[in-house]
């Protein structure tokens, strides 16, 4: 806007110094165009990605970018294209060098996610301008329920029997003392209570109390209709993936049950990534394949 006043005012006026002025706004827009095109033509991008996403929570996501020739200054980093928002900032990328950049990205809904390009922005040199930059990445996201406190209180038996179910007084086991006893040569020494070794004079191995854990299975019934993956789908969903969490954390082995979907009851990291994903994945129309058990 100031370049076109002063064009205008210059052609009106005849005043050289104006035509000075605007010679040099036009040389500073030509400036800036070549120097943040030359930045931007040198770059080098791949994406990371993230480790896990939830709906609707920020979670770090991560690039690199790589300058062959020249330091790139003043970046800007976004995913094009994509329900995706957030974006991730860097002040420079030395010469020759990979910097790692990273930045929160917000996903407004569970289910995977299409990644077809990264948009790289700088304002390099004067800040007066933006040039940006696609580069064609194609990739997938999975992204998790939203996180939501399950409704469902956990239910304990409160009685029964031990030919039906496991004495939780069992030892070796992770829980508490259970006695001490002296250790055996074929036994591991982490197991040796020093403390006490050392006042009765011989290496005791301590015995804890194993607790056995209920095995639950969560079932979600599959969408009957297409407009059910908006919305009541979603829900089910975000209530199997609380309810799951809850459950795992206190160390249940939890299955999965959708229509022909079945997960069989287990515990660990691995096994939680692998109910979150069936769960984001679960109704999308072609669905995602999926790494499912037939107990």
């Amino acid at each position: 806007m100031l370049t076109l006043g002063v064009g205008l005012g210059a052609l009106n006026t005849g005043n050289n110094l104006l035509y000075l002025v605007l010679g040099l706004q036009l040389s500073t827009i030509v400036i800036s165009g070549i120097l943040s095109e030359r930045v931007l033509r040198d770059l080098e991008v791949r994406r990371i990605g993230a480790e896990s996403a939830f709906a609707g929570e920020p979670f770090p996501f991560r690039w690199a970018l790589r300058a062959a020739r020249q330091t790139a200054y003043a970046l800007t980093v976004t995913e094009d294209q994509s329900p995706l928002t957030g974006e991730a900032k860097v002040g420079s990328v030395p010469r020759g060098e990979e910097r790692i950049v990273r930045g929160l990205l917000c996903a407004p809904r569970r289910g995977p996610v299409a990644l077809t390009g990264i948009k790289v922005t700088t304002t390099f040199p004067f800040g007066f301008f933006a040039k940006s930059r696609i580069f064609d990445v194609c990739d997938a996201l999975v992204v998790f329920p939203r996180r939501v406190p399950p409704a469902a209180q956990l239910e304990h038996p409160s009685s029964g029997a031990l030919g039906e179910r496991s004495n939780p007084r069992h030892s070796d086991g992770d829980g508490e003392l259970h006695s001490l006893r002296p250790l055996r040569p074929d036994e591991d020494a982490r197991r040796v209570h020093w403390t006490k070794s050392a006042t009765a004079g011989e290496l005791l191995r301590v015995e804890r109390e194993r607790e056995e854990r209920e095995a639950y299975t969560l079932t979600v019934p599959v969408a009957k209709d297409p407009g059910e993956l908006d919305g009541e789908l979603d829900r089910r969903c975000e209530a199997a993936a609380g309810m799951a969490q809850r459950l795992l954390k206190a160390g249940h082995p939890v299955g999965l049950v959708s229509g022909s979907l079945r997960l069989r009851p287990a515990t660990g990291a691995r096994h939680e990534r692998r109910v979150l994903r069936a769960l984001a994945l679960l109704g999308f129309d072609p669905e995602p394949e999926l790494e499912a058990e037939t107990p």
